[in-house]
């Protein structure tokens, strides 16, 4: 495994040249046939997936995608179409459909690209793209090693659902007639296993990945395999627990979704159309005053960085939550206009959030955590997609692990855990510091003090 950061070794078809050009004939059609603004992107994705299963190649799969997007608008009447034909004649004629069906749209006068003032004028480099020049062969022996490590780790791991290895990576290049200019390339890697432990009726499926843009970066093959097996391992002999009321301990993987929940719920379209539980919350407690999430675009070779959101809009550092107040939303230009307030620069989503706790100590480890929980449930898994974001009505299925005096006492399988959002995101006791990235969100394993458990 030995990538090399560098645009050769890329396996683009096409030239950040050639897009810049592909976008200006797009931008200069619309303005000819009568656009009062316009957009256009042209991107460009290649890859290599390979996965494996008990020691055998089973699929070999190599993608690359084109396309370009167009957005006119007439007046305030928007339309949007696409091509993966790059001709002058397919540009042209996918222009002319975006304005057709811009005529035929009802106005809106919220819709618009985003004001000048908003727009990213420095596009800050932030080391986002490490292509891997791996081969099939290559990827198929990391995807056997990692899958081997973790079969041989006990002679209780009996099968596997296989092995994968993905290497991934696209470039861009997005203008419009506000004065917008900017695109770049990035990369994403990925490595992961999922192994079966036992036989019969005791058998437990558990998994485990890395994800990282520079592949040099991965998690050993070893460590991963290893630890997807122990995951497995542990759950073995798992039970059901009485119905009970209890802290529960979210492992960071899933705290991550908690994470996002809250996102969800201050997000510019859920609050114009009044489905959030988080309505009005601005300037408001909704966490306890140690609680912090910190938002920071612009960390090299982050996940979820961007010197610029989908809109073209400048991205920049926040406190998105400070001592539990709620500091900004995530909103886009429309989404902020409908709320009559100004895009926060999060069309397309959130960019590097941080939760953090002002109590947190560098040494609140997971056994730290567990110690701190307790008496109650250690959730590693959850399913399901219980999550009513209106009323903020949360129940989920879940396993993981009944925990006494803080020490792990037996695996526990087949129950559901529920509570309300808003009494969820108050109950938060602790956030540990066994931080874990999940894409563009970081966050230690969360303790809330009590829950609802539903067993036998």
């Amino acid at each position: 495994m030995n990538p090399k950061p560098t645009s050769a070794d890329s396996g683009f078809s096409f030239s950040r040249d050639f897009f810049e050009d592909l976008v200006d004939t797009a931008l200069a059609h619309a303005k000819k046939i009568g656009a009062t603004d316009a957009g256009a992107e042209a991107s460009e994705g290649c890859g290599l997936s390979v996965s494996v299963r008990k020691g055998e190649l089973e699929n070999v799969e190599r993608n690359r995608d084109k396309s370009l997007g167009v957005t006119v608008y007439l007046g305030h009447q928007r339309g949007n179409a696409s091509t993966s034909d790059f001709s002058r004649a397919a540009i042209e004629q996918t222009v002319q459909a975006a304005f057709d069906i811009a005529r035929f749209t009802a106005s809106d006068p919220m819709a618009g690209l985003p004001e000048e003032a908003d727009i990213a004028q420095d596009h800050p480099e932030l080391d986002l793209f490490y292509p891997w020049a791996v081969t099939a062969e290559q990827a198929a022996t990391l995807a056997l090693e990692c899958e081997h490590a973790a079969l041989s780790t006990h002679k209780r791991i009996t099968n596997s659902e296989g092995a994968g290895v993905s290497a991934q990576q696209s470039h861009f290049f997005s203008a419009h007639t506000r004065g917008f200019r900017g695109g770049y390339a990035s990369s994403r890697h990925s490595l992961s296993v999922a192994p079966i432990a036992g036989k019969g009726a005791n058998m437990q499926r558990d998994s485990w990945y890395s994800s990282m843009r520079d592949a040099r970066e991965l998690a050993s093959a070893q460590a991963v395999g290893r630890y997807a097996a122990e995951r497995a391992l542990s759950r073995l002999n798992s039970r059901k627990i009485a119905t009970t009321q209890c802290p529960v301990l979210f492992e960071s993987p899933l705290a991550a979704g908690l994470l996002g929940a809250y996102v969800h719920a201050t997000s510019g379209g859920a609050l114009y159309r009044k489905r959030s539980f988080l309505l009005d919350s601005l300037g408001k407690r909704v966490f306890p005053k140690h609680i912090n999430i910190s938002e920071d675009p612009h960390v090299m070779k982050g996940k979820g960085s961007s010197p610029f959101d989908d809109e073209g809009v400048v991205t920049q550092a926040r406190q998105v939550v400070e001592a539990g107040v709620v500091g900004g939303y995530f909103l886009g230009t429309y989404s902020a206009r409908k709320l009559g307030m100004r895009t926060t620069g999060n069309a397309g989503g959130s960019h590097n959030l941080v939760m953090t706790s002002r109590q947190t100590r560098p040494g609140d480890n997971l056994d730290a955590m567990l110690d701190k929980l307790g008496t109650g449930l250690f959730v590693t898994e959850l399913m399901g997609q219980g999550v009513n974001y209106v009323t903020g009505d949360y129940s989920r299925g879940a396993s993981g692990f009944w925990v006494e005096n803080g020490r792990i006492a037996f695996p526990v399988e087949e129950i559901t855990i529920a509570g309300n959002l808003k009494d969820m995101f108050q109950g938060i006791a602790a956030v540990g510091a066994d931080t874990y990235n999940y894409g563009a969100k970081t966050v230690g394993s969360i303790l809330i003090k009590r829950m609802k458990i539903a067993g036998s």
